[in-house]
Parts: structure tokens; sequence; C-alpha cells
């Protein structure tokens, strides 16, 4: 907030440059690199089975390939410039609902996914979730309109956004049967 704020101040004070926005939610996808993001991170710890149980927690997923995509999109879209975008492929969706698309479709995790969720106890076994204690479940309301309108933007579905994050765990090494 404080880095786009400091960004459109510079544009207003300045001038004579364009500046668009994006606000991407969770950042899931095919994973290229050595290290995962915090976001692919919880897939990967979900299907190593290192999070029995995950806090009621609701956010957006969008994937990679799609945020590069809105931001290809915005360079060379003249109506771009001077907005902001929210890039989220879909409706909010629960870590606990994440398990459930993952369970359905990697069979072989399906006994390592998360089979409870909890915020007090998720808190004690992943101490960065200690914060989701204070969310209470909502359930934020998060839409891409502005993005599908302006931008033409077809965002994948969560479910493909997820079932691409454990294919790239999975081909990267990660063994379910050891939790490795």
């Amino acid at each position: 907030m404080l880095a786009e704020r400091a960004a459109w101040n510079c544009i207003r004070a300045h001038g004579g440059i364009e500046l668009t926005v994006f606000n991407p939610t969770g950042i899931f996808g095919p994973q290229l690199g050595d290290r995962p993001s915090a976001s692919v991170g919880l897939v990967r710890r979900m299907l190593a089975g290192q999070m029995p149980v995950v806090p009621i927690m609701y956010f957006g997923v969008v994937d990679v390939r799609d945020v590069v995509d809105l931001r290809l999109r915005a360079m060379v879209h003249p109506k771009a410039a001077g907005k902001r975008f929210l890039a989220v492929g879909g409706p909010s969706v629960s870590l606990f609902g994440m398990a459930q698309i993952l369970r359905e479709h990697v069979p072989p995790a399906a006994d390592l996914l998360p089979s409870v969720e909890q915020v007090r106890e998720a808190a004690k076994t992943t101490p960065t979730l200690r914060d989701a204690a204070a969310l209470h479940g909502r359930i934020p309301v998060i839409n891409n309109e502005k993005a599908r309108s302006v931008l033409g933007w077809e965002p994948r579905d969560v479910r493909e956004a997820l079932l691409a994050t454990a294919a790239s765990q999975i081909r990267l090494g990660l063994d379910l049967l050891d939790g490795s």
C-alpha cells in the first residue's frame, strides 16, 4: 500500500509518466525457480503432509501465468494508464477448500493433505498463520471485473492454478510418499 501510494505521488509530482498498478492475490501456478514463493510453499507443505490442520482462512488465487498476461495486456492497452487492477482468478477460496481440490485431483497426496480446519490448532503448528485467527473466517469479496472489461483478461480458474502448482512441486522432486 505504501509503495503504491508513493508511486502515485511520484507520478503526480513529476508527470509525463504513465502508471498502471497490479494487485495480485495469492500467486500460484508452475514454479520455475529453486525456491517456492510463500503461496506455492503453502501447497508444497500441504502435499508434504506438513499441515495436518489449516486455519479457517480465505483469500484470492491467481495463476502466475495470468499475472504475466495481465501485465502484458496493460502495456499495450491505452485504457490501462492511470488504473489499478486486481489480479484474481475467481472468488475467494479457503485453505481447506484448496486441500479438497488437491485431494480430488492428486490422489497420491490424499492422506497427507489437511483434514481439519481450525484456527487455534493451525496457528500452533504453523506460526506464520497466527494472523488468520484475527480474521475469524471472514471471506473477502474480490473480483476481477475491471481487468476483464477493460483489458479483456480471462484468467484460469482456481482449480487449474492449484493443480499446476501441485504438478510443478511433484516435477521438482516433492516425494508424496515420504513427505519431503
